[in-house]
């Protein structure tokens, strides 16, 4: 009857899912930016999983391009985001991804680094003490140009002030406070995370101003409409999908994710019967897309999209996601996670499938195997969070 709920089952979201984040091969991404822009950014904690995922959606990807739309033609920008963790985004996302998570992100940084201050009597006056710091490292640093947190603190000496954390807890200890300023000057949008020291896949990096990338500064989203904005690229990126996977995505409150749907208008679809969201005007049958398997890398965005993982992962949690629920590196088969992969320190690419998909399918995962380890070359991947797949798959 008109105006019925239309049911979008499993297999029409696995097919959204490989056309939409571009791992069909029909719907490979032209460039970096069309990845980062199509996920709502990258996921940037393991700065390797930027690169694989681009490696993986793109028809052509290559080391060196993806490094010049990042560090020459500077069309992507590190930010702390959704989570409160790090992402890739395309630069016209940044300021609404600021907006919407990092602001409260910095004000809640900002309270807790002035407690640590008074606490550990660094500063009698921490408010004006920590002002005073924050702009003598950000000249410092417009002055370099770009620089390391041991660089900034040669020009202000402040910076190497200790701060003692988890007092009389085992695992107490000290960290030099322009971890916590740098971290808060980023959070705030005053600074950025720019070129790493070393190769492509270092996790650490030199800072830079925010003009460096966005000449003008970080314009200035009120946080509602940066809010409605975010859910938005999220339905249309991620869609179906619940307003608790919004709510787990974006971090926000459940009151925030429903003021903002509120505002975006969404259509309900019946997920097997949950109530689905999708952007009015996108309840369209999707076709379901040619035969296709993929290599996702560990905190890939098409892992971490959803909080509700089943239609996707099925009963393989335990073997592929940390205890902390961290995923790491995936194989993937027409929408579903099927098995895992990893890197050995001879440069292999090796895998395991945990469940049974067919000859033509292995033989699939075993070229793109074959593909990537010619891709990496010389380099080495190990993520950051281990899982128990693949630790033992590098032995």
């Amino acid at each position: 009857m008109a105006g019925a709920v239309r049911l979008v089952g499993i297999q029409e979201r696995r097919a959204r899912l490989g056309v939409r984040h571009h791992l069909a091969p029909g719907a490979r991404a032209a460039s970096v930016v069309e990845v980062a822009r199509d996920l709502v950014g990258l996921h940037g904690t393991d700065p390797a999983s930027v690169f694989l995922a681009v490696w993986a959606q793109m028809a052509a990807a290559e080391v060196d391009a993806i490094k010049h739309a990042l560090y020459e033609e500077r069309v992507l920008v590190r930010i702390l985001g959704m989570r409160r963790t790090m992402f890739t985004v395309p630069l016209e996302l940044a300021p609404v991804v600021q907006a919407a998570c990092a602001r409260a992100i910095a004000v809640g940084e900002r309270r807790r680094l002035l407690q640590f201050l008074e606490q550990g009597g660094v500063a009698r006056d921490p408010e004006r003490w920590l002002s005073e710091v924050e702009a003598s490292t950000v000249r410092a640093l417009a002055a370099r140009g770009e620089a390391t947190a041991t660089e900034l603190s040669e020009d202000e000496p402040r910076l190497r002030e200790q701060l003692l954390l988890a007092v009389g807890k085992p695992y107490e200890g000290r960290q030099n406070v322009s971890t916590r300023v740098l971290f808060l000057l980023g959070a705030e949008g005053r600074i950025i995370r720019g070129r790493p020291r070393g190769s492509w896949t270092s996790s650490q990096y030199r800072w830079s101003p925010i003009e460096a990338w966005l000449p003008g500064g970080m314009a200035d989203w009120p946080t509602e409409a940066a809010q409605v904005e975010l859910v938005r690229r999220w339905l249309a990126a991620f869609g179906p999908g619940t307003a608790a996977d919004l709510k787990w995505w974006t971090g926000l409150t459940a009151g925030q994710v429903k003021r903002a749907l509120a505002e975006v208008g969404p259509v309900e679809v019946d997920l097997d019967g949950t109530t689905g969201l999708v952007l009015p005007g996108d309840r369209e049958p999707v076709r379901v897309a040619e035969p296709w398997v993929a290599l996702l890398p560990a905190l890939d965005p098409t892992v971490m999209g959803w909080t509700g993982r089943g239609w996707f992962l099925g009963d393989h949690g335990p073997a592929l996601f940390d205890r902390s629920g961290n995923p790491g590196p995936t194989v993937w088969r027409e929408g579903r996670i099927v098995g895992g992969w990893a890197q050995r320190k001879d440069g292999e690419v090796v895998f395991r499938l945990l469940e049974d998909v067919g000859a033509d399918a292995v033989a699939a995962v075993e070229a793109e195997a074959e593909r990537l380890r010619a891709w990496l070359g010389e380099v080495r991947v190990t993520p950051r969070f281990r899982t128990p797949l693949e630790r033992e798959l590098t032995g």
